[in-house]
Formats: C-alpha cells, sequence, structure tokens
C-alpha cells in the first residue's frame, strides 16, 4: 500500500515527472550541499575517533592544499591538451632578471642597470625557449670540453678574433665548431704553465700540490672560455666560473657549453652569492673589474667570500687603462687595510694571501667588523665592513683535512657524522637506481619515432648536472663514488637551513638561490636536474609551480633529463604540467609504502 506523500506526488508530477522538474530538485540538492559545505561549523571538525585519532587530522591543511592545486591547474587554460607555444628568435638566449633597457626606466644607473633585478623585469608569457636554427647536441665528455659546436653559442666571429691573444691561442674556430687545445698542445705561456707558475708563486713546487697546501675550490672571476678552470679541474680543484651578463660572447655561456662549472654573477653593487668564507682561491685574469672603485667595497666583498690564508691572484697590465698609474698602486693602499701580504708578484702576476688571524682587523681599526654573520647573503647590498671573523668556520686552508670533512669540522656545521653516513647511504643507493632509471627504455611504450634507435643509457651524455634541493651535497658525493664524470651545481633554497659552507668545504660547487625567481644562467646550460623536495618546498613558499618548471625547461638542454621526487599530489601536477611542455614523464613508485614518488622526465629537441 502506497504511502499519501507518494499519491500526492503521483497527482502533483504524474506518474513520471518532467525533466525540469528533476533538475530543479538536482540543483536545489547541490546548493544545499554547497550550503553545509561553506558553514562555519563542519561536522567533520568535531569528529573524533579513539580508535583511528588521525583520520581527519590536516583535513584544513589538504583543503588549503587542494585549492592551491586547482589554481596551479588552471593556468594552463580551459584546455589542458592543448601545448605551449615556442618562443621567438629573440628568445634564444634569453636570460631573466638581466633586461637593462627595463632597468635605466626603473633609475637603476652607473652600471647598475646591468645588475639583477628580478623585481623588475617579472616575466608572465608562459612559452618554450626554443634551440637557435645550427643548434646541435654537445659532443660527450670529455670531447665536449676541447670542441664545440659555434651554433650553439652566441659568439661571432668577430668577438672571437678580438678575443686576448693567449685566448687566441688556445682556441681555434673552424666552419662550424670552435677547437680548444688540449693539455698536451699548451706551450710557453698556456695555460698549463701559468697554473704552475702561480703554484711556484705561493711557494709550491708544482700546482699538483694545489690540493695538498689547502686550495680545494677556486672562484675564477670573469674566466674567459674557461680554459684555466678546465686546466684545474683536470688538477682535481673545483673551479667555478663567475662573469658578468653579456648578451652576446657570453663567457659562462660557453664555459658552460664545455662542460664547465659557471654561474652569472658581478662586482657592481649586490654581493654575490655565497656565504663568507667560501673559496680557497679567488682568480682574475683581465677580468674588467677596478677593484679599487667604490672606496675598495669590491675588495672587501673579495675578503668576505676568501677563506683565512686563502689567495687572491690578479693578473693584469702594469697600468690601469687610460692612467700612467701602476696596476698595484690603488692596491698597495688597501690591501694592507684588509690585512692582505702580497705575497709574491712575477711579470703581470700579483698574488696577495689573506691573514690567518681574525684579530688583525680589529687591530688595524681601518673598517667596522659586520653585525652578525651573513648566513643568507642573497645579493644583499654591497657593504663596507668586514664579516667571517666572529664564526666559528675561521679555519686556515693549510689546517683543514682535504677530501672528507672531519668529525670536528662537521662539528662546526653542526652536523653529526651519523647524521651525514645516513645521507651518504641514502644517495649511494639513489644512484644506482637513478641511472637504471635514465634510460629510454622507461619509455618504451611511447612510439618510436621511424628510423630512430635506442640511445645507450646516459653514461657519458650526462654532464652538467644541477641539485635543485642539494641539503648536504649527497648527490654529489655518490656521483663521484660512483665514478660518473659529471659536475654538480648544488643549490640550497633560500628560506631552508643553509649548508651551502658544508657543500663548499668539501670542495663542490655551491650557491644560494631563490627557487620563486629564476636561476643565473644561460638557456640549453645542463644536462640533468634533480629536485628532492622542491616542490613541497616551494608550495611552502607558495611560490608558482609553473614559474619553476617552465624555468627548468629553460635551462635544461635538449633531451635531458629531469628527476623529481616528492609527494604524490605534487608528482602529479607536476607531470600535469610538464606534459603540456611535450616532455616524456613518467611516475615511479618506490614501493616502499610512502607518499613518495618518483617523476623522471626527458625533455624532447623541439624545432620550428
Amino acid at each position: 500500500m502506497r504511502s499519501s506523500w507518494y499519491n500526492k506526488l503521483l497527482l502533483t508530477f504524474g506518474p513520471r515527472p518532467p525533466l525540469n522538474w528533476l533538475l530543479l530538485f538536482l540543483v536545489i540538492v547541490l546548493v544545499l550541499v554547497a550550503l553545509l559545505g561553506s558553514s562555519p561549523f563542519n561536522p567533520l571538525d568535531s569528529v573524533t575517533d579513539p580508535t583511528r585519532p588521525d583520520i581527519y587530522s590536516g583535513y584544513r591543511r589538504l583543503k588549503e592544499q587542494a585549492v592551491n592545486d586547482y589554481l596551479e591547474l588552471r593556468k594552463l587554460g580551459t584546455n589542458p591538451s592543448t601545448d605551449f607555444d615556442l618562443c621567438g628568435k629573440e628568445r634564444e638566449n634569453y636570460v631573466p632578471c638581466y633586461n637593462s633597457s627595463a632597468n635605466l626606466l626603473s633609475g637603476f644607473k652607473d652600471g647598475e642597470d646591468l645588475d639583477r633585478h628580478c623585481e623588475v623585469s617579472r616575466d608572465t608569457e608562459y612559452c618554450l625557449v626554443r634551440p637557435p636554427k645550427d643548434y646541435k647536441i654537445p659532443l660527450t665528455w670529455p670531447s665536449g670540453r676541447d670542441v664545440i659546436w659555434s651554433g650553439n653559442v652566441k659568439l661571432s666571429k668577430d668577438q672571437f678574433l678580438s678575443s686576448g691573444s693567449m685566448t687566441k691561442r688556445l682556441m681555434l674556430l673552424e666552419e662550424n665548431q670552435i677547437s680548444f687545445h688540449s693539455d698536451g698542445e699548451m706551450v710557453v705561456d698556456g695555460v698549463k704553465d701559468y697554473s704552475h707558475q702561480i703554484a711556484e708563486m705561493i711557494g709550491l713546487g708544482s700546482d699538483t700540490e694545489f690540493r695538498e697546501a689547502g686550495v680545494q675550490n677556486v672562484l675564477d672571476i670573469g674566466c674567459g672560455f674557461g680554459s684555466f678552470g678546465a686546466h684545474l679541474l683536470s688538477l682535481k680543484v673545483m673551479a667555478v666560473c663567475m662573469a658578468a651578463y653579456e648578451s652576446t660572447g657570453s663567457q659562462v655561456q660557453v664555459a658552460l657549453e664545455r662542460g664547465l662549472p659557471a654561474v652569472i654573477g658581478n662586482f657592481i653593487s649586490k654581493q654575490i652569492p655565497f656565504p663568507s668564507l667560501s673559496y680557497d682561491m679567488i682568480h682574475c685574469t683581465q677580468c674588467g673589474i677596478f677593484w679599487d672603485d667604490k672606496d675598495g667595497m669590491f675588495l672587501i666583498e673579495v675578503d668576505r667570500v676568501l677563506k683565512p690564508g686563502g689567495y687572491f691572484v690578479l693578473t693584469s697590465p702594469r697600468r690601469r687603462q687610460g692612467t700612467k698609474r701602476a696596476i698595484a698602486t690603488p692596491l698597495e693602499e688597501y690591501t694592507p687595510k684588509l690585512c692582505w701580504n702580497l705575497l709574491a708578484q712575477q711579470d703581470e702576476t700579483f698574488i696577495w694571501q689573506k691573514t690567518t688571524d681574525a684579530k688583525c682587523y680589529s687591530s688595524k681599526q681601518t673598517f667596522p667588523l659586520c653585525n652578525g654573520e651573513d648566513g643568507q647573503s642573497y645579493y644583499k647590498p654591497l657593504a663596507q665592513c668586514i664579516s667571517g671573523t666572529g664564526t666559528k668556520r675561521w679555519i686556515p686552508i693549510q689546517n683543514r683535512s682535504s677530501g672528507s670533512l672531519s668529525s670536528a669540522e662537521l662539528a662546526i656545521h653542526g652536523i653529526s657524522p651519523e647524521d651525514l653516513f645516513q645521507d651518504s647511504e641514502y644517495w649511494r643507493s639513489a644512484i644506482r637506481n637513478y641511472w637504471s632509471l635514465l634510460s629510454p627504455l622507461i619509455f618504451s611504450d611511447h612510439p618510436k619515432r621511424p628510423g630512430d634507435e635506442d640511445p645507450m643509457p646516459p653514461y657519458n651524455m650526462v654532464r652538467n648536472v644541477m641539485d635543485m634541493n642539494a641539503r648536504y651535497g649527497g648527490l654529489n658525493t655518490a656521483l663521484l663514488e660512483a665514478r660518473k664524470s659529471v659536475w654538480v651545481m648544488n643549490v640550497v633554497p633560500v628560506g631552508q637551513h643553509n649548508t651551502v659552507p658544508v657543500i663548499l668545504d668539501q670542495g663542490f660547487a655551491g650557491v644560494l638561490h631563490n627557487w620563486c625567481e629564476p636561476f643565473p644562467t644561460y638557456p640549453r646550460t645542463y644536462d640533468m636536474l634533480h629536485a628532492n623536495g622542491l616542490l613541497s618546498h616551494l608550495a611552502s613558499e607558495r611560490c608558482s609551480m609553473l614559474d619553476l618548471i617552465f624555468e627548468m625547461d629553460r635551462i635544461l638542454r635538449p633531451e635531458g633529463w629531469v628527476i623529481i621526487s616528492d609527494k604524490v599530489g605534487q608528482i602529479e601536477i607536476a607531470r600535469t604540467l610538464v606534459t603540456q611542455l611535450r616532455w616524456e614523464a613518467r611516475v615511479i613508485d618506490l614501493q616502499d609504502g610512502s607518499e613518495q614518488r618518483l617523476l623522471v622526465c626527458q625533455k624532447p629537441f623541439l624545432r620550428k
């Protein structure tokens, strides 16, 4: 027997209610659900279950993350299946944050318009920076160190011919290649003899003794095309090229193309992105810097970055261009105030050694001591004060252990040997897994282009590696132990614990960087990018994952690799994004019961 309410419904709507009534009923239900969901009182917030106490823990955080994920995906547009377009030809060598015309309009002058200003040149155009028309995949290491494709770098024949005489002797421009002489062909006045001269001037028998004398890492300012750094790397001394941004003929671009460590940076108005006491030697050969300008602030910045007992090597013409004054005269005025000792002078080369006595600066009373330490020295304005003297890291380079850090040195960095050992063990295992994954076989379900052959796993394809969230540099250590012919740019994100000092003290390349901004390098300069936990860090900093993915595409070489390790939610969003950039991508479940996943990607070689 049917109830009275049911009979009334039949009288009202009939045996088959019209479609518009059903739709109205559905809308009412959805409105009620929405109102209940947005109510200030949510029954889920008050639910407690003693048997499963964590079932609703983090609920608000998950809701907030879902909203952020939705907004991130909305940036893809209404049609997520549409790929992004390629940028115009004018962006082939585009480096964000270095826009001199925009900087001039913003009021920067006196050279500061050539500096890095990310706050001025905010770029919202999402397009893929394409390679030049004549771009070719670089030769594998070590062939790529001595021969590069001229179409891969913005270096004209006129710029090559106008370069210094030493550079000309070390380079040979052919039809589509630039060839660099190997060590065996370097004769009198070549890089090999120059390096040996520096070693003798600091009291060594040979440049092979650099590491034994405490010189493990060198900052090469204005490195030319990297030949001196290439020689130091053959001696197992980490040499990082740092040169100013150039729209044409870039030293940094050529060095990275050769597989040598390099980063854009300059001495104009801001500190370089390294902590105090970072390098054992700072080298400058005709680097175009007038070191006595700004009341010696450039020299103070060198002193900040130089370790106790470290060396400042300057090779320059005897007289400053346009003056009759000897190049050493102004430096003779400032270097004693900085507690530097002129160790030796030979021909056009001068070598100063920084004091090992931290009390020397206060006794001179020339420059004040900085208040506090510059643990996060990230493009701060140049300072006219002395830093680093009050830190426990004030250890003369001659007293430090070579290679792995001792327990006492680790304690200075606040790291226990057990913690470092566990970190190293983790990365040794990870490297074995990574290298087996870096094979096109992982994409076997993708159709192969006609005529293409599956290349061998990239034992020699990868040379320039960037660890975008490096922590202690464990990935770097594991790669070296596995005898991979790579170097790693270890990047520590701003906002996390600053571990750049421990990375540099191990003789690695390391730098601070804010991943909410572009990285100071040219397009197509890295073979592999690695990011462990960076996406989660980016979300906590409320920065755009889409901007990060486009930046990774910009600095990654065609056919380069990306390995991202993070939580499932972040990985799924990243996979959606990289698919729009036409990367091949695969999510790997680690099968360990955790929320962590690997996203392994390869960037294609796109041509217009």
